[in-house]
Parts: structure tokens; C-alpha cells; sequence
């Protein structure tokens, strides 16, 4: 496996876009083709993916609240049990100790392409907490503030 790049990849830049999760994934720039997580608990977390399916995630741009991995049903994207610490998760406590960056990419819908993925540049894992969630189930949650990248 290569080696886990922290930081921007190539000549990729806040504001690119990728037309699929194959894409993205043969660029680096997120490497799993499913996991909206791409990280380590040894190592931490270089990359992750906001495509709207926890029901606790809230980006706004100063901010994003980052809803960990774990306990939501498949098909109805509702939170049906309590998270626990995965190896996922504890990717961001790391993270969050050593304050490597993480690359954050969206999934938004264009005028042109339809739905596509945008690179929305550099975060750090600032904050963590364990707490009810909308659905009543406790809930990681990671709080990423940018990076001027």
C-alpha cells in the first residue's frame, strides 16, 4: 500500500472537482472507493468525504461538525444505535492529537455534471465529543476547522 499522504496531493487545490469515487480515488486525493473515511488509528485520518448521510454531520465554512462511523441503517440513513469507538473514529482522536491536516471533499450537485465531489481544501480535527445525536443515540462527533491552505 502507498504510503498516507497528509496535505494537498499533486497539483490538486480547494475548488477542484471529481466526477466519481473511482476518480478520486485514482487521483489519492481519497483513496477507498466506499468509505467516507480514509485513515488509521495509528496514523490518523488524511482524508475524508461529506456526501450528506449522517443525519449529525453540519458543514458551514467556518466549521464542520463531523458525525463518526457506525450505527446508521443503510437504508433509511437514520441513526438506529449508539456509535462505538472504531478504528475509524479513534483515526480522528489521533488526528485531533497530532493535528495533521485532513483533506475534506463534498459531494454537491453541478449545474453542468450533476453530482460530483469537490475538494473543499485543509482542515484539522480541533474538537471531539461523545453526545446524543438527533436520532436520541450517542454520537462522535469531530469538530475540523480549516487550514489557510
Amino acid at each position: 500500500m502507498a504510503q498516507r499522504i497528509f496535505g494537498h496531493v499533486g497539483q490538486y487545490r480547494p475548488g477542484d472537482l471529481f466526477g466519481s469515487r473511482a476518480e478520486m480515488s485514482l487521483t489519492r486525493i481519497h483513496a477507498p472507493l466506499r468509505s467516507g473515511v480514509s485513515g488509521t488509528q495509528a496514523e490518523g485520518v488524511d482524508s475524508i468525504v461529506l456526501a450528506d448521510q449522517y443525519e449529525d454531520d453540519l458543514f458551514t465554512e467556518e466549521q464542520i461538525w463531523y458525525a463518526g462511523h457506525g450505527g446508521r441503517d443503510a437504508k433509511s440513513g437514520k441513526q438506529v444505535a449508539d456509535q462505538v469507538l472504531t478504528s475509524r473514529n479513534a483515526a480522528f482522536l489521533r488526528s485531533q492529537q497530532t493535528g495533521q491536516p485532513v483533506r475534506v471533499l463534498r459531494k454537491i450537485l453541478d449545474e453542468v455534471q450533476g453530482s460530483v465531489y469537490r475538494y473543499e481544501g485543509l482542515y484539522t480535527v480541533v474538537d471531539s465529543r461523545y453526545e446524543q445525536g438527533k436520532s436520541g443515540f450517542m454520537v462522535w462527533k469531530f469538530l475540523l476547522r480549516p487550514l489557510n491552505s
